[in-house]
């Protein structure tokens, strides 16, 4: 079916059954807060909302769509749902709406951030701008077409999903659907990931390496400097090191420019924590923690490999990095005594970088101009799970 017929068969968004829906799912919202290990979201209580939509149209009623509600852990559910094609293997995908919301403290909001409020044109309360909003939006899609059965070459499926960013528990939504090969056809046709609060077309993220220095010295006095290995002192050093040695290797890329990405890539320490002790004492530990964010022009292993040969590098010269002082040093020659670096990462992730040759970036632009009136689409360096697997 032509795009034109296709928008003149399923009409305008039905208001009055997108904010009956979005009502319902805000007044979940503080049940949704995800800040474990004391607020762990309920997912399933959005799934019911949507299911009682849904469910009406669905192929166990003599209706078109075919609904999978797939759990992987108690009340945090996942839920697949299709509006069947006439050409098989032809797909096209909304992926990402997650049902967690943001924590919110009600003594911070001039209104109830966990029920739905309307000020004017404004719809307001945690998650109306994007995660739980997107819910709504796409529910309603789901919807329509099933009421209005356009005959449509693709499949659409439409997969929201139980969010595991900063989550305690882990395999329980989209990592958990890939790795079981519930998406794998997902990768035949265009797939918009829905997860940006922003109206313009997102069209980058940036891959994000989570990483850990452990640096070891010798604790001693502070009234005795030349006995000591300061490892803060040779944490600052080292990590100095680190970062001009990335820089260098990985510095930015011309295609930030064209995808319009805020930053290159990028290398920092987001934190610093040492066992404690008096202001007297020089520490002999302490340990380093940060982030890459790495634009998608770059491959994270290589950028891993990278960060290991620095330090194993330092390790092996240490005589080379800078001091600070005339009795700082990192090398006791009279104990035979040598600081230490040791690097370790936590899981990784690759960014993305869509098709811009794609028909599916050509029409979510030009809808995006249609509706806001302009579009600019941008990238950034923060970073989503798993979309580069199912990118073809």
């Amino acid at each position: 079916m032509a795009t034109s017929n296709l928008k003149q068969t399923l009409g305008d968004l039905n208001k009055e059954s997108f904010i009956s829906l979005l009502t319902k799912i805000i007044g979940e919202s503080k049940f949704l807060q995800n800040n474990p290990p004391e607020l762990i979201p309920e997912e399933d209580r959005v799934i019911k909302h949507v299911l009682d939509c849904l469910l009406p149209y669905s192929t166990t009623t003599g209706g078109p769509l075919i609904v999978n509600h797939v759990t992987y852990f108690p009340g945090r559910g996942n839920l697949i749902v299709e509006y069947p094609g006439t050409q098989p293997g032809k797909i096209l995908s909304f992926v990402g709406m997650h049902m967690d919301v943001v924590t919110a403290n009600p003594n911070d909001w001039d209104f109830d951030p966990f029920s739905l409020s309307i000020d004017g044109d404004k719809l307001r309360g945690r998650g109306t701008t994007d995660c739980l909003g997107h819910v709504a939006l796409v529910t309603e899609l789901m919807k329509r077409l099933a009421e209005t059965k356009p005959k449509l070459e693709s499949t659409v499926v439409a997969v929201f999903i139980a969010n595991e960013e900063n989550s305690a528990i882990t395999g329980v939504g989209v990592d958990a659907l890939v790795k079981d090969g519930l998406l794998d056809k997902l990768k035949g046709g265009p797939l918009f990931w829905i997860d940006t609060a922003d109206k313009q077309p997102c069209i980058g993220t940036g891959g994000m390496i989570p990483w850990k220095l452990q640096v070891t010295g010798k604790l001693f006095h502070s009234g005795l400097p030349h006995k000591a290995i300061n490892a803060l002192e040779l944490g600052m050093e080292a990590l100095k090191e680190i970062q001009l040695r990335f820089y260098k290797d990985f510095p930015p890329h011309p295609d930030e420019q064209v995808y319009g990405f805020a930053t290159p890539s990028t290398m920092k320490p987001t934190q610093w924590n040492y066992p404690g002790g008096g202001i007297n004492q020089i520490p002999g530990e302490c340990t380093i923690s940060g982030d890459v964010r790495l634009t998608p022009f770059y491959n994270v292993k290589d950028v891993m490999s990278k960060l290991q040969e620095y330090v194993d590098y330092i390790n092996e010269n240490l005589n080379k990095l800078d001091t600070r002082g005339p009795v700082s040093k990192y090398i006791l020659h009279d104990e035979n005594l040598r600081g230490s670096l040791t690097l370790t990462f936590d899981e990784a992730m690759s960014g993305v970088a869509c098709d811009l040759n794609s028909r599916g970036f050509h029409v979510l632009c030009k809808a995006t101009e249609e509706a806001v009136g302009h579009v600019k689409p941008y990238s950034i360096t923060g970073s989503l799970p798993l979309i580069r697997e199912l990118q073809v």
